[in-house]
């Protein structure tokens, strides 16, 4: 597998991509990622009002992006596609978003992002990674599952997990679950 910092080319329908290591001049192009992926939302009974939310503030992802943990997905012509932001959390790597260009959907870009995400944990010595998902999106969990992820008992997870989970419940995300990749150390 390639390393996190390399770039790779890899084929896109009419274009190629890379995934790089995120800069901090790259965080105010994400949330128009971000907000472009929840549009998906609207063909989703009661989530519809996601794809109107607040997305994550450039700040916050630069404070994401500055902490080493993070992706874009970038076209040959340097169009941010898509991306990922992590955060290196207790013997884990969380994360906390990972968003695809909707016409880009389906082409790998995801699958790469997380796998850059991998690579640096396993790099870092890290025990897993961790993200929380809808439970019952066709393109949520069951993606994360492909991918080697298993869903864990919230009563089993880290108590910051918890918090997680139920400060999205507070905002109105109900059916979510904690996903874990094993890393092998």
């Amino acid at each position: 597998m390639t390393q996190p910092n390399e770039q790779t080319a890899t084929p896109l329908a009419n274009d190629l991509f890379c995934v790089r290591r995120a800069v901090v001049a790259d965080a105010p192009r994400l949330p128009a990622v971000e907000r472009s992926a929840a549009r998906a939302f609207l063909n989703v009974p009661g989530l519809e009002w996601l794809a109107d939310s607040p997305v994550q503030p450039v700040q916050r992802i630069g404070e994401l992006i500055e902490g080493g943990n993070a992706w874009v997905a970038a076209s040959g012509r340097g169009d941010i596609l898509g991306f990922l932001v992590a955060e290196r959390r207790g013997d884990g790597l969380h994360i906390w978003e990972v968003s695809v260009m909707p016409a880009q959907q389906g082409q790998g870009i995801g699958r790469q992002l997380i796998a850059a995400a991998v690579c640096a944990a396993r790099e870092q010595r890290l025990a897993r990674v961790t993200l929380t998902t809808f439970s019952d999106v066709p393109w949520n969990r069951p993606f994360y599952e492909r991918l080697g992820f298993v869903c864990q008992p919230e009563r089993e997870s880290a108590a910051w997990l918890r918090r997680i989970v139920e400060q999205e419940r507070a905002q109105g995300l109900t059916q979510r679950c904690i996903m874990a990749l094993a890393i092998g150390r």
